[in-house]
């Protein structure tokens, strides 16, 4: 370990010139508020507030380490939401399809089409309760000075920001 301590760590951090307001290394509250930020605007307006934070707060890993890990979480969601929707249109293709050949008198009703839009809409309602979960808690912990990471995205963001 440095002798500049684990920037990860709120007890040890210490960068001198990038996040250290004091002695201690505690980020200062301009850096607290724009990392709170990161993460409540995310829910709000998507990817774009935590990448122009990233992108004008770089200098500040706290700022860009909270930043970073929205902005992966939108990512991630934006990817889950598209492999869910090719799904949904793949089922409602194939209900299409298996329903061509048979004559109109014997068309079942399209069971596909419907639990398949379910499925659909359970999935983004899910997306975005964890979406406003996220927001709310990792936005309470950025504003308390906490170094908290996301379950896999955090190491990520670590690693990018320099961690």
């Amino acid at each position: 370990m440095s002798s500049t301590g684990d920037p990860f760590n709120p007890q040890t951090a210490n960068f001198p010139g990038a996040g250290a307001s004091a002695a201690d290394g505690f980020p200062t509250e301009d850096e607290r508020t724009f990392a709170m930020l990161a993460h409540l605007l995310q829910f709000f307006a998507g990817f774009i507030p935590p990448l122009v934070i990233y992108i004008v707060k770089r200098n500040s890993r706290f700022v860009a380490f909270h930043a970073l890990q929205a902005l992966l979480w939108q990512v991630t969601y934006f990817i889950i939401i598209m492999l869910g929707m090719g799904a949904f249109f793949v089922t409602i293709f194939a209900t299409i399809a298996h329903q061509i050949p048979k004559a109109p008198a014997n068309n079942a009703f399209p069971v596909g089409i419907f639990v398949g839009m379910g499925a659909f809409w359970l999935l983004f309602l899910i997306g975005w309760i964890v979406n406003l979960i996220l927001a709310i808690y990792y936005g309470i912990k950025a504003h308390q000075g906490q170094w908290a990471a996301y379950p896999i995205l955090g190491r990520w963001a670590r690693k990018i920001v320099g961690g």
